[in-house]
């Protein structure tokens, strides 16, 4: 295993990949990395390293890419997601610096601080210029109400601001739990005499601050941005501050960056940061060891914290789906095996408790064994769904959380030809198949299988096994299921039954031998399957 470090990283986390036995570790920078791209598994950036859809072409073996950080503005998530790589970041280990560091601009907007420093240092002493205002009995709006804004509320407190919030995805219940009243952005606007940003930048929140919002906000306002720099409307910013509308802003983002020579940058009520509000020694110890503890759990036992191109879960969730997981990747393969026709319909039903889970990662495991045998690129976990969605297949999921029901797996797989389908559960923690095409029949999902129906007349079983043995391919198990004479349309036509067969043998089967099995008149279907 090759862990390509790209950027600077905390000491700490580079001891705890070097302690992992069997992995090499190489440091390098963002000026050499590209020259270890080619057979490494694992990179790790911070922002400065730009991974495109050309770094990714470089790395045909990379699994995971690690950003010790928040953002992930500098890597192509399409393009990651497009070659099967996993992305994930450390939210939240850099809250604690960003919200001081939102405290810190608030401050030094309320008492000109930066202003007041250039004028004394210039040789002036401008004490009535620079009168200031306290934070006490303030109304601070903050907007979104994650990590970050949670603990500016909790850094806010003391100075006794009234804290008014907006977060779609917070209750009201929740909000007031942690000393939020909660309200429309609008109601924020009006109501607030400082303003701080922490959403992500999303379609919604682009440019969110723009002329119509500052005019329904209060005349002297003070705005903070340490999120990102397209949530505010530059000019419109710009605009504000000249008018009165904005007492001042204080910036630490900016939509072009560094932002260069700008008219908003020579306001003077304008307090400007480049950028730093998450970086303090301690913010960069905890991602730097945060993204290294996720790269080795993701790497050592496939839990993916913090994903974000993939349907994200907590650890103990992993733990429990883990072997469905590998249980819908087996369906899906063996279907795939057995199916004829272009398949253009995948459906997915889950049984029992799994109904009352985050299915969407057991959906994309089950897509990627469907689709990885027809691919040059394995599918997997993280690009099925878009690789299945660029195929034009339609994707259904279906949930029966009857407790009566075995916790298991039943997967669909129609063409014109037909509809294959295969149920399939956890028995002793191993992936095994319960049914085939609607008749009940345990077998292993693991290594080289045959898979036969035919009709259900004596003699068969006994030639399929002369037919393995004649050829030298020796028999690991047999597995067999008829039609339910009593249920079965067949049996009160007078028509035969239908049976399948799943051997196990210690090599797969080879094409010839497959077809001198399809010799006997009783035999009707024969599929090799190969899982691994």
């Amino acid at each position: 295993m090759k862990i390509l470090i790209a950027e600077p990283l905390a000491p700490a986390g580079i001891d705890l990949l070097r302690a992992q036995s069997d992995w090499q570790v190489v440091v390098a920078d963002p000026k050499t990395y590209e020259s270890h791209l080619a057979d490494c598994d694992a990179l790790l950036v911070r922002s400065a390293v730009k991974v495109t859809r050309d770094v990714l072409a470089k790395a045909p073996k990379l699994k995971i890419i690690g950003r010790a950080g928040v953002g992930v503005d500098n890597v192509d998530l399409s393009a990651a997601t497009d070659a099967g790589v996993l992305v994930m970041n450390t939210p939240g280990g850099n809250a604690v610096s960003v919200a001081e560091h939102t405290l810190a601009l608030m401050l030094s907007m309320a008492r000109s601080v930066p202003q007041a420093s250039d004028s004394t240092k210039s040789g002036k002493w401008e004490k009535k210029k620079f009168l200031g205002n306290e934070l006490r009995g303030k109304t601070l709006g903050i907007v979104g109400l994650g990590s970050i804004g949670r603990e500016v509320v909790k850094r806010a407190k003391p100075f006794e601001m009234r804290i008014v919030g907006h977060d779609p995805y917070v209750s009201s219940q929740t909000a007031g739990d942690f000393g939020v009243e909660l309200m429309s952005l609008s109601d924020l606007y009006r109501e607030s005499d400082y303003i701080t940003l922490h959403v992500a930048l999303t379609p919604e929140t682009d440019h969110m601050l723009k002329a119509e919002a500052f005019a329904q906000m209060k005349p002297g306002v003070r705005i903070v941005n340490c999120a990102r720099g397209e949530l505010i409307d530059t000019e419109a910013l710009r605009s504000a501050i000249e008018s009165g509308r904005v007492a001042s802003a204080a910036l630490d983002v900016f939509e072009k960056e560094p932002p260069g020579e700008t008219p908003l940058l020579r306001l003077e009520p304008l307090v400007a940061t480049p950028h730093i509000a998450g970086s303090t020694e301690e913010a960069q110890e905890i991602v730097g060891i945060r993204i290294v503890e996720q790269l080795v759990e993701y790497l050592k036992s496939g839990i993916a914290l913090n994903a974000v191109n993939m349907p994200a879960l907590t650890a103990e969730q992993y733990r429990t789906l883990g072997p469905y997981i590998d249980l819908a990747e087996r369906v899906g393969q063996f279907l795939s095996h057995i199916s004829t026709g272009n398949a253009h319909t995948i459906r997915l039903v889950y049984f029992g408790r799994l109904a009352d889970h985050n299915t969407q990662i057991l959906r994309n495991a089950g897509l990627a064994g469907v689709l990885s045998r027809s691919m040059e690129h394995r599918a997997n976990l993280v690009n099925a769904m878009q690789i299945a969605t660029q195929r034009g297949f339609r994707v259904v999921e279906q949930r029966e959380p009857s407790h009566l029901n075995m916790d298991s797996i039943r997967m669909e797989l129609e063409s014109e030809a037909g509809t294959f389908s295969a149920v399939g559960a956890v028995v002793l923690n191993k992936p095994r198949l319960l049914q085939v095409e609607g008749i009940s029949c345990e077998a292993t999902l693991d290594g080289n299988l045959m898979y036969s129906r035919n009709e259900d007349v004596p003699g068969v079983i006994g030639y399929l096994g002369t037919m393995l043995g004649k050829n030298g391919i020796n028999i690991a198990n047999f597995a067999l299921g008829r039609q339910d004479p009593g249920a079965s349309v067949d049996s009160k036509r007078g028509e035969p039954l239908q049976a399948i067969s799943i051997v196990e043998t210690d090599e797969p089967v080879p094409d010839a031998v497959i077809a001198q099995i399809l010799q006997h008149q009783a035999v009707k279907y024969v599929r090799r399957v190969i899982l691994r």
